[in-house]
């Protein structure tokens, strides 16, 4: 594949790109339209891996918990223990008295991450998370 850049038009209504540069400038996306294209349909190429169960991914599931909860510090270690040859780190911040945040690196088929996600999301005492899914390339 050439890395050459291939010149194309786009047309649109002007509100819609009146809200696209207004976009690109908020998230200083590129310093121009043609950057921000080519980062949007990077992020749409990667979104569609991962869609993929088989896919080899790279997640970041961010949970927050109320630590006094009954035995869910157990849990969710007991959850992560199941699954140690696919969980690379994890990060436990003390957000004050009573709340926690972690953020927990997996690595695996997308299938098996969202798994393991839904696992630690389902599990009672969790009050809110997201996945982050990203492609994984092998060395």
């Amino acid at each position: 594949m050439s890395n050459e850049l291939i010149r194309f038009s786009v047309a649109m209504p002007e509100d819609l790109l009146a809200q696209f540069d207004e976009l690109v400038e908020r998230r200083g996306m590129a310093r121009n339209r043609s950057e921000a294209v080519r980062d949007l349909v990077r992020e749409a190429l990667v979104d569609q891996e991962c869609a993929d169960p088989d896919a080899l991914v790279v997640g970041t599931l961010t949970i927050s918990f109320d630590h006094h909860s009954h035995d869910l510090q157990d849990k969710l270690d007991h959850i992560q223990h199941e699954h140690f040859d696919r969980i690379v780190s994890k990060l436990h911040v003390h957000l004050d008295a009573h709340n926690c945040l972690e953020v927990v690196v997996m690595r695996g088929p997308a299938r098996l991450i969202q798994d393991i996600s839904n696992a630690i999301l389902g599990t009672k005492g969790v009050k809110n998370g997201k996945l982050v899914l990203t492609t994984a390339t092998e060395a």
